[in-house]
């Protein structure tokens, strides 16, 4: 019997619903709480079914458990209340055909999405013979994995919208840097908006290296590379942030000046975010996603990149759906990486043999600790982090401290408890200081990281940046990788937006961002933030060696637990459901 326990904000929503009905309608309290309750959960909607049938027992704050009827009657009785309409009605609740149960801004997103994705999936007419001939030039047949990236070429040649998943080292980016040089070489001479974005800054300034490197491998024509866009942006600059305004600045009035339009590290964007995306995108513009269908859905609602992923293959989707090609040969980790085959494991469920692996010895880059208890493990943490953290301490200046903090990273999956990232961060913030007064001659502090948006300053949540110490002439500065070069950029402390210590970071901030080296804490209980996709995030953050500190059999039970979030969108896109 799963427990559901109703917060006070899904009871006062309740409460408001039932009060605009002209007529008392049974089940709609229970109704309302419930789509409030799963929604700030991160689902788009209630599946009736799913509570009704399923054995889920919700309870008001401190109250007895509430009575669910069963879901048909339940669907009949809300489609007979003033508040629930059917898709299309303009309802605070919206009830479709199959018992799911949406606020009405969440289904109105899914639509957007749905409609933004169908209206740009039919394939493109063009030339084919001169399709095949850049194909040929930059995707030479030599294998079966080479040939997946060919295909994806193909589909966002061919087709108006198209998603590239995989995992970190299949070559995405190298496959977009050359699918640009094909447009661009197609496009004749005239010129070709081409828009680079990714959500989070850390995701913006990644993109924007690789693009960079896998250009400069590529055997060019001086115009192409010249014409090769250099500016990544995040999503919300991209959009336009209006000062004082939840909309933004491009939307379905005012599109983005666009005819490609490149989005990384997809599976981090949101259902209302993705929808307001595709309405500011002109409707003639490609769109190409980038992105791990198997990495941690958004924090917000929906798992948009793994709804979009589900239906089909850019060989078995039909010609009027999204193109969808899922790149599987790591570039990065060979067959004998023990990386790659614990997140190999891991993604299969296989939670005893990603354990015998991690305590096998058989791979260097892999290593399990039992959590150490008590006092024991403040001392075990001092130890490892001390050493891990000796570059960033030792760091001569910023840009140094920048770069030295990509080679080790301690990762846990909460925020709060005693192996949360709140007390991780005190504890070694503490050990740190315990070996020497200031972390270097250049006073450097501490790593931050933001958390809340700033436009002005175009600070955005999940940003990094080296914090230094009073100076003879000026006063704290928080110094941040630079947008558009190789160099940094200073911001008075005292300017600085909600931020946090960022030497241990939730897996969740993570997305967008390796480390040569992680350690990944674990809580000693399990929880409903553990999960597989979580799991097989924190390992693939790791560019060389993974260390988890945890319990044998929270991890085997995160394994097994997959996530799932309840959403119309993989039917809408793959079975011609109601749009």
């Amino acid at each position: 019997m799963d427990i559901l326990q109703l917060s006070t904000l899904d009871t006062s929503f309740a409460d408001f619903i039932v009060r605009t009905e002209s007529r008392p309608c049974e089940g709609l309290w229970l109704a309302a709480a419930l789509v409030s309750s799963v929604t700030c959960r991160g689902h788009v909607c209630l599946e009736l079914s799913s509570v009704a049938d399923h054995g889920i027992m919700p309870f008001k704050p401190g109250d007895e458990p509430l009575d669910l009827p069963p879901a048909d009657r339940w669907q009949e009785l809300l489609a007979g209340c003033d508040a629930v309409g059917r898709p299309g009605d303009y309802t605070p609740l919206v009830l479709d055909a199959q018992g799911r149960l949406y606020l009405h801004r969440s289904w109105d997103a899914e639509r957007r999405v749905a409609e933004g994705i169908l209206a740009r999936s039919a394939s493109l007419s063009g030339d084919p013979v001169g399709l095949t001939a850049g194909l040929d030039r930059y995707f030479p047949p030599v294998g079966a994995e080479e040939d997946l990236q060919r295909s994806a070429a193909q589909a966002a040649l061919s087709r108006q919208f198209t998603v590239i998943s995989g995992g970190p080292g299949t070559g995405k980016t190298t496959t977009v840097a050359r699918i640009l040089a094909l447009l661009i070489e197609q496009a004749g001479g005239e010129p070709l908006r081409i828009q680079l974005a990714a959500p989070t800054g850390k995701a913006a300034m990644r993109l924007r290296q690789s693009l960079t490197q896998a250009a400069e491998r590529l055997p060019l024509p001086d115009s192409v590379r010249a014409a090769l866009p250099r500016e990544v942006a995040t999503i919300h600059r991209l959009l336009g942030v209006v000062p004082g305004q939840s909309g933004f600045r491009h939307d379905r009035d005012n599109p983005l000046p666009c005819d490609v339009l490149v989005v990384d590290e997809a599976s981090m964007i949101d259902l209302p975010l993705m929808a307001r995306l595709l309405d500011a995108v002109p409707g003639d513009a490609r769109v190409i996603l980038l992105g791990d269908r198997d990495q941690l859905a958004s924090v917000e609602a929906g798992a948009v990149l793994s709804d979009i992923c589900a239906g089909g293959s850019v060989t078995a989707a039909p010609a009027d759906r999204p193109a969808i090609v899922h790149l599987t040969k790591s570039y990065r980790f060979t067959d004998e990486s023990g990386i790659g085959r614990l997140s190999r494991l891991i993604n299969a469920g296989d939670g005893e043999g990603a354990l015998e692996l991690l305590g096998s010895g058989l791979c260097s880059d892999v290593c399990w600790r039992p959590l150490p208890q008590s006092t024991a493990f403040a001392d075990s943490l001092m130890a490892t982090v001390v050493e891990g953290y000796a570059a960033y301490a030792h760091a001569a200046d910023p840009v140094a401290a920048l770069e030295a903090l990509d080679r080790f990273r301690v990762l846990a999956p909460h925020r709060e408890g005693r192996h949360g990232v709140v007390s991780l961060n005190r504890l070694i913030e503490s050990a740190l200081s315990r070996v020497q007064s200031t972390f270097s001659a250049a006073n450097i502090q501490r790593p931050v990281m933001i958390t809340a948006n700033s436009y002005e300053l175009e600070l955005f949540n999940g940003d990094t940046g080296i914090m230094t110490g009073v100076g003879p002439e000026e006063g704290p500065a928080v110094y941040f990788p630079a947008p558009e070069s190789a160099g940094v950029r200073r911001i008075s402390a005292l300017r600085l937006p909600p931020h946090e210590p960022a030497f241990a970071l939730t897996v969740h901030k993570t997305q967008g961002s390796e480390f040569d080296t992680v350690l990944l804490i674990m809580p000693d209980k399990m929880s409903e933030v553990l999960s597989r996709e979580l799991l097989y995030t924190a390992v693939t953050r790791a560019r060389k060696r993974i260390e988890i500190w945890g319990n044998e059999e929270v991890f085997r039970r995160a394994v097994e637990r997959r996530i799932e979030r309840s959403s119309g969108l993989r039917d809408r896109l793959w079975q011609g459901g109601t749009v």
